[in-house]
């Protein structure tokens, strides 16, 4: 029986500190593995930290849109570094633009998510993509690096934005899809490939029916599987297997997170 992989946590969250061995010991007897996302440098570190003290967990490190102030290029030189020589390092990210709380003008974060996909580039590093009310900016953006993929987390968007990327990039899948009123994202899967599809928590947000409104954690991305089965009208396992296999390809965990 497959398991899951959760390709987007903030496991690190200070909403885990009281039950986090309880969490990560649910992830790993129900889950393949989790991957921990970083905003900044010092969530990133942390990341690699939780990688190297769990086998089930990899870390992507990265400086978000709404924290980009702090990118500059001492930061960059070591994200680049800890890219370069943390083995557990999958990915940069998350990276991108957000025009929903415009912490900084949008030039400033396009020149941010451009020197993070350059730097991504360079140490041959896919990437994952937050976009907020931005996303025709952010595809502009992906448009210019051709040979750098990644995931497209909570993708926002039609199928038909998304198509041109389609052959580079996942579309990351959470528990909004699971909301009764999201018939954008429920048509999108309904379309999208299950070969371009990844499970996603965000953890501790966007938590999935029938825990709306509580704490996220990685192991309710079974209900993102059982609602991706039934939009699809295919078997949950095939869903798992189907999304784990994506997942290990993307972030190229090439042997099981807990073996």
């Amino acid at each position: 029986m497959s398991k899951i992989i959760d390709t987007h946590t903030h496991i690190y969250d200070k909403q885990f500190e009281d039950d986090f061995d309880d969490v990560m010991k649910r992830i790993e007897d129900e889950l393949e593995g989790i991957v921990s996302i970083g905003f900044d440098l010092e969530s990133s570190l942390k990341s690699i930290e939780l990688a190297n003290r769990y086998s089930f967990v990899n870390a992507v490190i990265g400086v978000h849109p709404v924290d980009i102030k702090k990118y500059n290029d001492e930061v960059e030189k070591e994200l680049e570094r800890l890219a370069l020589t943390e083995k557990k390092v999958v990915a940069i990210g998350e990276i991108g633009l957000d025009y929903h709380w415009m912490e900084d003008p949008k030039d400033v974060q396009i020149a941010g998510f451009r020197k993070q996909m350059e730097f991504a580039e360079r140490v041959k590093k896919p990437v994952v993509i937050h976009t907020r009310e931005a996303l025709q900016d952010t595809l502009d953006v992906l448009k210019d690096y051709k040979n750098v993929g990644g995931i497209l987390h909570c993708y926002p968007g039609s199928l038909e934005a998304a198509k041109p990327f389609l052959d580079r990039y996942y579309l990351g899948i959470g528990g909004t899809l699971t909301f009764k009123n999201n018939k954008k994202t429920k048509e999108l899967v309904k379309e999208l490939p299950l070969e371009k599809i990844v499970l996603e928590t965000d953890c501790p947000y966007l938590t999935p029916v029938p825990f709306r409104g509580k704490r996220n954690e990685p192991v309710y991305t079974k209900y993102v599987a059982e609602e991706v089965a039934k939009i699809k009208e295919i078997s949950v396992e095939e869903v798992i297997k189907i999304t784990t296999e994506n997942a290990k390809k993307i972030y190229g965990i090439e042997r099981k997170s807990n073996e």
